[in-house]
């Protein structure tokens, strides 16, 4: 199988691969305390990591290269800084995985054995990055062919192509498999071949679906030819009629395959259309919407700002674990806005945790360090620091001080141009920039008056946001979370501290807000995003500044959303807001951020370590404008002079409801979810459309019994949307079982304004946000404006 072969087809003079193959043993780091030997080997496939204790036993484990997001050299995670002292860095490498799983620390034991794996690995990794389409796939096929293929002879007779049917989601009669299993066995040796196996992979996977979409537009049913292909791309895809015959030759030159004269004749083959559908130019994401392409020098509360919650923690609120890993992590996703939650520590260094819980404790200057190294790799814009300060004014100056000598020239540290600003500068003014939001003596006013003396300093409440004060009636009162409440009133035991008073509520002890005082040095780093209380709409219309940034629990900005849609919506064409999840979700779960962007909201604060719907639709959204965690909001939601409410949408100027369309046509090698080697998948999908309250809608096709492999539905689904700049859809796929809760299979979540027209495939992610190859959607997308497509 040629496949198999290409991300090793070099390895014979590469020293590291050659190393990797034949094996190293190295200390596997969990903590100071745990640190064991384990012997590493790369797999003949140059695919799999293979890795066992020294001890007797066959019990291992295994991991695919292409789980592997990037290596980090040295001591670059918390784990390895904790052992500095006893490994020096050039034998130490972290693999940091894709997805929410955690990193593997390892320690060589030598330098030049720990090169050879930080080298190989990094290779292998941009091997996988730099492969087609059509090499992904067979490489896909060659992993199912090792795992069926249980004595390893390289042969597969037909009971192992049985076993190897159910682990791909086939539940196929047999006479049928049987009759594959002949016409692909060239040799007549009973058995197949790498060569031969392929052969049986595409006839199991022949695209009917594809097929007949083929030769509704060719002309002689063999080949699209160029006039076929322009039409196919103007009428059904919808591509811009001006270079339709300059997009078809490119597609042509780019997926016919060379080895076909069909390529010669400025056609293309069935071979050559599903590699089109199969690209990222077949996708269902507009390419185009995938860089960067927004306006960002508007403002920097004209956009929707991707922001995380307690970014600190890897788990729960109460007992979770406390890790600079989460700022990386985050800002690695393109998070544009996290959240430190500050204490008085010992030896005299400011403290992040998750105040009066059992969450463990980290540095204050690690995380400053984090983002001075994490903030501007994957995007160049912004990154606003919300602090959530509890420390007293000595600590207060020791954070100051770490921001200043660590981040230097990236902390912004007074207005761009040295005079008083009457709006906010924007991202592209910004670039580069880190943003410290929190409280501040006086306004950008008065820190142009000339300097204070250090000493000055203000009395009051520190910190805005201060989430065991914040537990709200609205929350307590909830049914949903009522349950919740009395698990924290039996888990949570407050410390003693001098500047936390108790006060009685609801059966149950919550510290008030501490009233301390503000160092002079501390509010000098704020300059556009100085935290203040919230009185309402009409005082902040007449009183506030525009760099004054309010924050909310998700309860109370719920209420505002109730009470007054269209004030809130107003309220933030001028001013920055943040909404942040209740107190009460200790188990680190989000609230709808639908809802909050539906406002105009622009730090939609969530907890990046939860997986589920909600971090779906915040991926989705940042997922267009290159990934750069900023988002312009649509014009009605930027212009003071217009009023839109969430709640009417049609009331607003310009309104034009659209129509969708989508018919789901098949799914494409869909993922296991049950374990048992019988277990195969009953798919059906879910369409869910979130936006304003009247477009919330979902549907679902029929579900198909036992095939996760190829299921075919023809089944159309129907929406109205009246705000299509605000929507997103959502795409989800589960194993129905009538007998209990589905189980999730993949799911794909996308803004609608980013959605191509016409014949296009949806490329699954994981519960996770990672994707999942070659799992997919074949879809027909339409949208139409007044019953006008």
């Amino acid at each position: 199988m040629s496949g198999c072969h290409n991300v090793c087809q070099d390895r014979t003079g590469d020293d590291n691969l050659q190393s990797m193959i034949v094996g190293t043993v190295m200390r596997k780091i969990k903590s100071r305390t745990w640190k064991k030997q384990r012997y590493f080997k790369l797999q003949e496939d140059c695919m799999t990591i293979w890795y066992k204790s020294k001890k007797a036993g066959n019990a291992h484990s295994t991991f695919s290269v292409s789980d592997v997001e990037t290596v980090r050299e040295g001591h670059q995670s918390e784990v390895l800084l904790s052992i500095a002292d006893e490994f020096p860095p050039d034998r130490c490498f972290t693999l940091v995985f894709r997805g929410r799983r955690g990193n593997l620390d390892l320690v060589a034991d030598s330098a030049d054995e720990a090169q050879s794996w930080i080298k190989g690995m990094r290779k292998l990794i941009e091997n996988l990055e730099n492969m087609g389409e059509s090499e992904k796939l067979d490489q896909w096929i060659c992993e199912w062919f090792k795992k069926a293929d249980k004595n390893n002879d390289g042969r597969m007779n037909f009971r192992e192509i049985r076993v190897l049917l159910k682990m791909m989601n086939v539940d196929m009669n047999e006479h049928h498999a049987h009759q594959l299993f002949m016409t692909a066995d060239k040799s007549q040796t009973g058995t197949l071949e790498d060569d031969e196996f392929v052969l049986f992979y595409k006839m199991l996977t022949q695209r009917e679906d594809v097929l007949r979409v083929f030769q509704d537009f060719s002309g002689d049913g063999q080949k699209l030819s160029l006039r076929d292909l322009e039409e196919f791309l103007r009428d059904e895809q919808l591509e811009e009629v001006d270079g339709v015959q300059q997009l078809a030759m490119e597609l042509i030159e780019r997926y016919e395959p060379s080895d076909t004269g069909t390529k010669m004749l400025k056609a293309m083959s069935i071979d050559g259309f599903l590699m089109y559908l199969a690209s990222a130019e077949g996708s269902i994401f507009h390419p185009r919407q995938q860089s960067l392409y927004q306006d960002m020098t508007q403002p920097l509360n004209h956009y929707f700002i991707s922001s995380s919650h307690n970014t600190y923690l890897m788990e729960d609120q109460l007992r979770g674990h406390s890790s600079v890993e989460g700022y990386i992590r985050a800002l690695k996703r393109g998070c544009r806005c996290v959240e430190v939650d500050c204490w008085d520590g010992p030896n005299g260094e400011p403290i992040v945790y998750h105040g009066h819980t059992f969450t463990s404790k980290i540095l204050f200057k690690d995380v400053v360090n984090a983002l001075r190294n994490y903030a501007f790799k994957v995007s160049e814009y912004p990154v606003i620091l919300s602090t959530e300060n509890h420390c007293g004014v000595e600590q207060q100056r020791v954070m100051a001080q770490h921001l200043n000598t660590i981040l230097g020239d990236k902390l912004l540290k007074s207005t761009l141009d040295g005079k008083i600003p009457v709006s906010f500068p924007s991202p592209e003014e910004l670039k580069g920039k880190i943003l410290l939001k929190g409280k501040k003596i006086g306004g950008l006013e008065e820190s142009r008056n000339g300097p204070v003396e250090p000493e000055d300093s203000l009395t009051g409440e520190v910190s805005d946001e201060d989430e065991a004060a914040d537990i709200d009636e609205d929350s307590l009162h909830s049914n949903s979370l009522r349950r919740t409440a009395k698990v924290v009133r039996s888990t949570l035991q407050f410390p003693r501290c001098g500047s936390i008073k108790f006060i009685q509520f609801n059966s149950r002890s919550f510290p008030q807000k501490s009233k301390q005082r503000l160092s002079k040095e501390l509010s000098d780093c704020v300059v556009y995003c100085k935290s203040v209380h919230f009185s309402s709409f009409k005082h902040s219309r007449v009183h506030s500044k525009f760099y004054e940034i309010s924050s909310f629990t998700e309860s109370k900005a719920r209420k505002h959303l109730r009470e007054a849609g269209a004030e809130f919506v107003h309220h933030n064409t001028r001013q920055l807001t943040r909404v942040y999840p209740s107190g009460l979700r200790t188990d680190s779960s989000n609230f709808n951020p639908q809802e909050m962007w539906n406002t105009g909201t622009q730090i939609v604060a969530l907890n990046f370590q939860t997986a589920g719907v909600e971090m779906d639709l915040n991926d989705g959204l940042f997922s267009q404008n290159g990934r750069c965690g900023y988002i312009l909001k649509p014009d009605f939601m930027r212009m003071s002079e217009r009023r839109f409410d969430p709640e009417v949408p049609h009331n607003r100027e310009g309104y034009r409801p659209l129509s969708l369309c989508i018919q789901v046509i098949s799914g494409q090698q869909l993922p296991k979810v049950n374990i048992k080697e019988s277990s195969v998948v009953d798919p059906f999908v879910r369409v869910e459309i979130h936006g304003v309250p009247l477009d919330q809608a979902k549907q679902e096709t029929r579900y198909i019994d036992n095939n996760g492999f190829n299921p075919v539905w023809y089944d159309t689904l129907r929406f109205t949307i009246h705000a299509p700049e605000l929507a997103l859809v959502r795409f989800v796929v589960e194993d129905y079982d009538k007998a209990s809760r589905n189980d999730f299979v993949g799911q794909y979540t996308l803004p609608f304004s980013c959605i191509q027209q016409g014949y296009r495939h949806i490329h699954l992610l994981s519960k996770d946000g990672t994707s999942i190859p070659p799992a997919s959607l074949f879809v027909h997308m339409e949208h139409m404006e007044g019953g006008r497509r």
